[in-house]
């Protein structure tokens, strides 16, 4: 490991977009997407026991971080907000239906064709609609195909999870308490280095608790 830090300090930007497989031209979004699907394929709690995938964890993190430091300002100000508490607060509100009124913004995936991601900003709306009226089998059933089609995008995987989630804390409200335990599982299965997302399905096991 410490010759994998010494060799990432010794890092220009180039050596970074390479090893995230990217062009020097990359946008900020390229450079996050590209980071989210190396770290899910080579995090070490998906790779236990692989020194190798641990290594290139820690090599793409740094490059990361290093780009984040060193891409141009105007650059970062495009970037979105990332961590996951937001994230989940804010996907979680609009995939369920309480901000419908407001404009649908969807996260704009380059290795999306222009036909996926239009695709992708309809099952949004379809998805609001779905958990709005709580329609969710047939909600769980559209973002189950979206991700399969789209498996590699992370908003998709995020939606999933929520819908998951959603499921689970409606069916703890209706006393259907072991089919909600595996909706809640199946949420931190699907994302399962989200950390809000933990929080709050760990609410809702405190509340399968109480009432058995």
């Amino acid at each position: 490991m410490l010759i994998i830090l010494l060799l990432l300090s010794l890092m220009n930007s180039a050596e970074c977009y390479r090893l995230l497989g990217l062009s020097g031209k990359a946008s900020f979004e390229e450079v996050k997407f590209a980071y989210r699907g190396l770290a899910r394929k080579y995090h070490p709690d998906v790779s236990s026991g692989d020194q190798r995938a641990k290594d290139k964890f820690i090599e793409v993190t740094i490059a990361y971080k290093w780009l984040l430091n060193t891409v141009p300002r105007e650059m970062n100000q495009r970037q979105t907000v990332s961590t996951h508490q937001a994230g989940y607060r804010n996907s979680a509100a609009n995939v369920s239906g309480k901000q419908a009124k407001q404009a649908v913004q969807v996260q704009v995936n380059p290795s999306l064709s222009p036909l996926e991601q239009q695709l992708k900003a309809s099952s949004y709306q379809q998805l609001q609609q779905f958990l709005k009226t709580q329609k969710f089998p047939r909600a769980i059933a559209l973002v189950e195909s979206l991700a399969q089609r789209m498996s590699r995008d992370p908003e998709v995987i995020q939606w999933q999870a929520i819908v998951y989630q959603q499921w689970g804390r409606f069916l703890i409200r209706d006393h259907q308490i072991d089919k909600a335990r595996i909706y809640l599982r199946k949420a931190l299965q699907t994302d399962p280095h989200n950390r809000s997302l933990w929080a709050e399905v760990e609410k809702d096991f405190h509340c399968i608790e109480k009432i058995t």
